[in-house]
């Protein structure tokens, strides 16, 4: 039997309306993820690898760049914080931006430090390698002063913060200490996309949105079930002090769990999966636009994964517009889809 809508499309609509002119910061590890698409039609007479000929090659925003263009593109306004290498990599980083009306102001230059910078081979739509070229060298010392004074001296300003940790060295535990309870004080809501090395520093904050793997690793104990995820869910909320905690599950959706006990599962949204590379940062971004828009958690959850549904539904790094999110809602609404009634399991 089909469930009772937990949502009004109408105060949803309301919500995102209200997108437009709220300025949300991103804090963290900024990439460029470059593509190389071609056709293998040989294996190499050097060596038993395929030869793939060359047709093109794309630039894509990636990592906190790509959370700031999912916010740009749902109407919002990014301030991205992050560091660029003096290199041909952090100049196409800043030129990437600009050409998607993110200004690069905020970034900080290492002459030291390499642009993270991902090249995937693809031929005929899958993945033949990936070479990476980046720094993993935690920032110190006066970058890590600038970085901060870039972000503190915006706070008064800010609707929304999130912070993009990918391990790539932006992230610290002694930027997080001076600039969370900095946030907190502004009264800015902060949501986290965490990597596991620094969640003992993610305390208080609103929302933090690991998957599965993440969480389980945090935690010490691996979510296998309903029982488990139940034990990692309210176990890191209760350890963080956090106001919710979002375990996105791929194909099984994604799990809220809300400080004084609340809790709500919704099953994917997507249909089909094309690529996931990316659907963190939409999960996280779009949580962010929504809770400065004056969203509930619960809102702003079934919104990120409607917005998670279109976004793995593309090759690459995607951000889903406003207009494609909205007409998505309007469409779960009406055929009863995720969080409007439809009668599919929402356990593990």
């Amino acid at each position: 039997m089909p469930r009772e809508s937990l949502f009004e499309l109408t105060r949803l609509e309301t919500v995102m309306a209200s997108f437009d002119g709220r300025e949300v910061a991103v804090l963290g590890d900024a990439m460029l993820d470059r593509y190389v698409w071609g056709n293998v039609t040989r294996i190499s007479p050097e060596a038993p690898v395929p030869v793939v000929e060359v047709e093109e090659e794309s630039v894509r925003l990636g990592g906190a760049a790509n959370v700031a263009q999912n916010i740009a593109a749902l109407g919002a306004s990014p301030y991205l914080v992050a560091v660029r290498g003096a290199d041909a990599g952090g100049r196409q980083l800043a030129d990437e931006l600009a050409a998607r009306g993110i200004s690069p102001a905020a970034l900080v230059e290492d002459a030291g430090r390499a642009t993270t910078l991902k090249t995937r081979l693809v031929a005929r739509h899958q993945q033949v390698a990936r070479i990476d070229r980046e720094s993993r060298e935690e920032i110190r010392g006066d970058l890590e002063r600038r970085v901060g004074d870039r972000l503190i001296e915006r706070l008064d300003r800010l609707a929304a913060l999130v912070i993009s940790d990918y391990g790539k060295g932006v992230v610290t535990a002694a930027l997080l200490e001076r600039v969370l309870p900095a946030a907190e004080r502004a009264g800015v809501p902060i949501c986290v996309d965490p990597k596991e090395t620094h969640f003992a520093s993610y305390r208080r904050v609103s929302v933090l949105t690991p998957n599965t793997s993440e969480a389980s690793f945090a935690f010490g104990t691996r979510i296998r079930d309903a029982a488990t995820l139940e034990v990692v869910g309210w176990g890191l909320l209760k350890k963080l002090e956090s106001r919710s905690l979002l375990i996105t599950r791929g194909e099984h959706g994604m799990s809220l769990f809300e400080e004084g006990g609340g809790r709500l599962d919704l099953p994917a949204v997507a249909r089909e999966v094309f690529d996931v590379t990316g659907a963190g940062d939409t999960v996280v971004s779009t949580f962010a636009v929504a809770l400065a828009a004056g969203a509930s958690f619960r809102e702003a959850m079934l919104l990120s994964d409607y917005a998670a549904g279109l976004a793995v539904a593309e090759l690459g790094t995607a951000a889903p517009s406003r207009d494609a999110l909205s007409a998505a809602v309007r469409d779960g609404a009406a055929h009863g889809g995720p969080g409007w009634g439809e009668g599919r399991p929402w356990g593990v």
